[in-house]
């Protein structure tokens, strides 16, 4: 089973330790409400995680001697 399966237990894990992790912030701040929009930013980030920054050269630091 994979992240994006609903029933994959990894991704039942994976939200809970997201709202662990942001409730514990927000507690650690001082929160005197719970902020859902932080939790709900929280679950995202764990469901669908931003691709790993590529390795290599962006466009501005090729010239021609690297290009290849």
């Amino acid at each position: 089973m994979e992240m994006g399966d609903p029933t994959s237990p990894h991704r039942h894990q994976a939200i809970v330790v997201a709202l662990t992790a942001e409730l514990e912030r927000q507690a650690q701040a001082g929160a005197s409400r719970i902020d859902v929009e932080a939790l709900a930013g929280a679950v995202e980030t764990a469901i669908d995680p931003a691709p790993p920054l590529s390795e290599g050269r962006s466009p501005d630091e090729l010239n021609a001697t690297n290009d290849d």
